[in-house]
């Protein structure tokens, strides 16, 4: 079923993935969208990598159902409630204090750029401190301060205002090796001449979803946190798309051994698609005055009850975790087969666990491709400066034989691009 020219006159111009998709979808459940006509859609974008766990989960909704039937408290601001208090208990007990992490939670609003805005927001007041530095490429948010720390220049453009206190400095491999690691920032940082005012914070993605699957090495990050810790400098790691297990363990930043002194989620936290969003500090951060920082949707209950579900059920031992490395491995193995039978050059295949890209050397080829994956029934999206990646994200949950589905559509849907 296509898109009538009614129904979208109605809404802003704004609208982009349904242009994308020019389709109707009306019920999902596990890894497929389905149109009224019950044309299914394999699911590869999940919701920008909300749906970690497959859509209407049966054992999540389950517990929502009990929820709602019971009439359980839906809003409550900050107030007490059991629906919080299982969240926090179960989010501390099965996910923090097994990783050595005792950050506290903090609810900053419903989505990811709240998460964000508190974080830089919380930086500077405990630094007195104005600057930070972001990365090249990187994706954190509409709103002013996180546009402020992003890199894309058409999102940046839309704010209409100049965005300050933010400096750029290069991703992990930006120079393609040709400069050594942060020998460009440690010198801003050491040399009184540089014109670099000392940064409250650095924050950083461990993958840029959004600037093109860009995976930093393990190294890289470590050295990252060495540089923070030497210069006093906080470091935010931006887990909203990433984290909650799309790289293998819940927190992307795990196997590079570093701890961030905050850390953003949101997207797949609560676990069906109810908006949700965490900034995690280190006890000592936390100087809010109460009050000091709040919003009307800082506690959505339902998204609690699913959320502490969620991690009871696929987090209290590591069979997910570990489905998620191996189900990676196989799609890296996979995108490298379709490298290899090309020219060099023309392709690239990126990524970590199950976010993964394929880097097109010309962007509308990946746009072609893109379309014609959505013609063989199957949804991906490309990502990037240039759109010329596009990035995989299937449910965690996805089962092999949907995998090898979706590999399979997208393999033919590249070559048909690429003649």
């Amino acid at each position: 079923m296509t898109v009538t020219a009614d129904a979208t006159s109605l809404e802003s111009g704004v609208r982009s993935y349904s242009r994308t998709w020019p389709a109707t979808f009306e019920r999902a459940q596990g890894s497929f969208l389905y149109t009224p006509d019950d044309q299914p859609y394999l699911d590869f974008f999940t919701g920008a990598g909300v749906m970690n766990y497959g859509h209407n989960n049966p054992i999540l909704k389950d517990a929502l159902l009990r929820y709602l039937t019971e009439d359980n408290i839906v809003h409550s601001l900050d107030m007490l409630t059991p629906a919080r208090e299982d969240f926090l208990t179960t989010f501390t007990e099965k996910i923090l204090r097994p990783r050595g992490l005792d950050h506290t939670v903090m609810f900053p609003g419903p989505g990811g750029a709240n998460a964000v805005e508190a974080a830089l927001k919380l930086a500077r007041k405990i630094t007195g401190r104005e600057s930070i530095v972001n990365f090249t490429n990187a994706f954190h948010g509409m709103t002013l301060g996180a546009l402020a720390v992003t890199g894309n220049s058409m999102k940046r453009g839309g704010a209409g205002i100049p965005l300050v206190h933010a400096t750029p400095m290069p991703y992990d491999d930006y120079f393609d090796g040709d400069v050594p690691d942060f020998v460009y920032f440690e010198r801003m940082l050491s040399d009184s001449g540089s014109g670099l005012n000392k940064p409250a914070a650095v924050i950083v993605e461990t993958v840029q979803g959004e600037g093109g699957v860009n995976a930093a090495r393990r190294e890289w990050l470590r050295q990252l946190a060495d540089v923070c810790t030497r210069h006093e400098i906080l470091l935010i790691v931006d887990d909203i798309q990433v984290g909650c297990g799309r790289t293998g363990g819940f927190f992307s930043f795990e196997e590079a051994g570093i701890v961030p002194d905050i850390i953003c989620l949101s997207k797949a936290i609560s676990g069906y698609g109810l908006p949700l969003a965490l900034t995690l500090l280190r006890p000592e951060l936390d100087v809010w005055e109460p009050g000091e920082h709040n919003g009307t949707f800082r506690g959505f209950a339902p998204a609690f009850v699913t959320a502490a579900e969620a991690i009871r059920t696929y987090w209290s031992d590591d069979t997910l975790e570990q489905s998620t490395i191996t189900k990676g491995a196989f799609v890296e193995a996979t995108l490298n087969s379709i490298v290899a039978k090309r020219p060099e050059g023309e392709l690239t295949a990126k990524g970590r666990g199950l976010i993964r890209g394929l880097e097109f050397a010309d962007p509308d080829k990946a746009a072609e491709t893109c379309r014609n994956a959505f013609e063989s029934g199957l949804l991906v999206e490309t990502s990037g400066p240039r759109d010329e990646v596009i990035k995989l994200l299937p449910p965690l949950t996805v089962s092999e034989d949907e995998l090898n589905d979706g590999l399979t559509l997208l393999r033919n849907a590249a070559t048909d691009a690429l003649g």
